[in-house]
């Protein structure tokens, strides 16, 4: 029986680039074989460390029946549970000197789900009947926020400025010579680092975009789900910043706890009471478990020092390996560049001139069991597809077993000569 599905039913259950990835990864996961090389999923890495510090919580949690019982049984209030949100403001207060309180914290059920609710509240179709949008001041970005918009063509995104920092090495920059921020641009929004090149804007930049946006009188968006202050996955010199205007996101997947669902957005006490409210609308509360699990560590303030002590250092070392790998194994056989690696848990590759699309390259990737990202996804809201630069270039996680990496890096050299061979 075909049912007809509302214009917002039709976005929402249409399909997306980041559902069929993720279904295609899925079913190469469920039918591939033990060579597979997994190098195209954000799971993060599984740290020891860390691991024995949540298998702990559990225990402390299981012998505590007031701890249990808020952990499985107790619905949070829709802003998250108090103690949680009051935890991280005073964390946030005393370690950067924020002007923070509870009022300026909102939990969600992930990160996805804070992007999802800001977006749509912030822009679309407005009361007076024109439309805003969300604007990407530089692109490559999160293929997660493509089809999050509900309103039609909510996103505008802006080429970078691309320098080249070493053989075989660039950097994206913000162009702000050729950034235009319209009246109808609700918000400004970027990643930090960012997901899928591991660039991360530089202070400089941070600090010109938070101008501008206070200029406009609209929100500048920061998306810190591998950044500061937690869980801190930055390889370079990157200042938190905040600000009254500043909507700052953070998740605690990185960390580690990817199943827990928990994402924390800080932000003006009417954004916060908005969060709220849709939660209740949506969801009625979010996930405890998260929570329950960190809140000694955010408390403690130790939260930051495994994130600089523990976790920094494990994905640092993983980035060096992999770029070591990358340019062993590549060399000087084709045309290539990499990204510089400065947070997150990607290598971001790119094929100048390479004669076939990203998008085919990775189809001849998955028929020899290497899961990558092609690049295309991640440049959504250009109006210049012709742009060849956007087919050029592919994701690839680090963030998996050294020898797997090294493994896939091998055939994706392998795959890229080929092509080229036959292509001269």
């Amino acid at each position: 029986m075909n049912h007809p599905f509302s214009n917002i039913g039709q976005s929402l259950a249409g399909g997306s680039g980041i559902g069929e990835l993720m279904d295609d990864l899925g079913q190469a996961l469920a039918h591939g074989g033990p060579n597979l090389k997994m190098l195209g999923g954000g799971q993060p890495a599984q740290i020891p460390e860390i691991n024995a510090i949540w298998q702990n919580r559990l225990s402390e949690i299981s012998l505590d029946d007031n701890a249990t019982r808020r952990l499985l049984t107790t619905y949070d209030p829709p802003q998250g549970n108090p103690d949680f949100i009051a935890a991280v403001a005073d964390l946030l207060r005393d370690s950067f000197g924020w002007d923070v309180s509870s009022e300026n914290i909102a939990l969600t059920s992930g990160g996805q789900t804070a992007f999802f609710y800001l977006f749509n509240l912030l822009a679309g179709e407005m009361p007076d009947g024109s439309h805003r949008k969300i604007l990407f001041p530089i692109v490559p970005e999160y293929i997660g926020y493509a089809a999050q918009g509900l309103d039609k063509e909510m996103f505008r995104a802006f080429r970078p400025e691309i320098e080249h920092t070493a053989p075989h090495e660039f950097k994206y920059h913000v162009d702000f010579e050729h950034l235009r921020v319209d009246d109808d641009v609700a918000a400004i929004c970027v990643s930090r680092p960012t997901n899928p090149t591991g660039n991360v804007l530089e202070d400089k930049e941070v600090r010109q975009l938070s101008e501008i946006a206070k200029r406009k009188g609209i929100p500048l968006i920061i998306d810190n789900a591998y950044g500061a202050p937690f869980p801190g996955i930055i390889f370079t010199d990157a200042k938190p910043f905040f600000e009254n205007h500043v909507i700052l996101t953070l998740s605690l997947s990185k960390l580690g706890l990817p199943a827990t669902r928990t994402g924390i957005v800080v932000a003006s006490p009417e954004i916060i009471r908005a969060i709220s409210s849709m939660t209740a609308i949506t969801g009625l509360a979010n996930p405890g478990s998260g929570q329950q699990l960190t809140l000694p560590l955010i408390r403690s303030g130790e939260i930051l020092s495994l994130s600089e002590n523990v976790i920094r250092p494990f994905y640092l070392q993983k980035s060096k390996v992999a770029q070591a790998a990358a340019l062993e194994i590549f060399g000087e056989r084709f045309p290539w560049h990499m990204h510089r690696s400065e947070g997150a848990l990607f290598l971001w590759l790119w094929f100048p001139d390479l004669p076939v699309t990203s998008a085919e390259l990775y189809q001849r990737l998955k028929a020899r069991e290497v899961l990558v990202i092609p690049g295309n996804h991640f440049f959504f809201g250009c109006d210049d597809n012709d742009w060849r630069h956007r087919h050029e270039c592919i994701r690839v996680s680090f963030a998996m077993e050294e020898s797997t990496v090294r493994d896939g890096l091998e055939i994706i050299g392998e795959e890229v000569a080929t092509i080229w061979s036959a292509a001269l």
